[in-house]
């Protein structure tokens, strides 16, 4: 069974940059695309990335590309999402999910992790 663990959140100002990750802690994920979602208060979740098993097709949201970088690190069965240039409307839970393949779809998801809070201050 998949289960995905991510860490990484915390409070950062704007401008400034985090990284989460998440990790199989079943070592079961490798053949599945990993995406990161994001649901700030009152909103509904939306996408953000998302990268193949093998790394080579990548997805990013036109609200962070540029911004944001996901990464994947096969030998560790770790996906990794690089935030830069933080801003106060990034402010989210972020998680990590597991699909068949690379979609934006939140319904295309079957595995999710339990969320990290990400808070940028302005």
């Amino acid at each position: 069974q998949v289960q995905l663990v991510e860490s990484g959140g915390g409070l950062v100002q704007a401008g400034g940059s985090l990284r989460l990750a998440c990790e199989d802690s079943a070592r079961t994920f490798r053949s599945y695309a990993l995406g990161w979602f994001r649901q700030g208060p009152g909103k509904e979740r939306e996408f953000v990335a998302t990268i193949s098993w093998s790394g080579a097709t990548q997805d990013v949201a036109e609200a962070v590309k540029g911004r944001f970088t996901i990464s994947r690190d096969k030998a560790i069965d770790t996906v990794y999402l690089q935030m830069n240039s933080l801003k106060p409307e990034d402010t989210a839970v972020y998680y990590c999910a597991a699909a068949r393949s690379t979609t934006r779809r939140v319904d295309r998801y079957d595995y999710w992790g339990q969320g990290t809070q990400v808070t940028v201050s302005s």
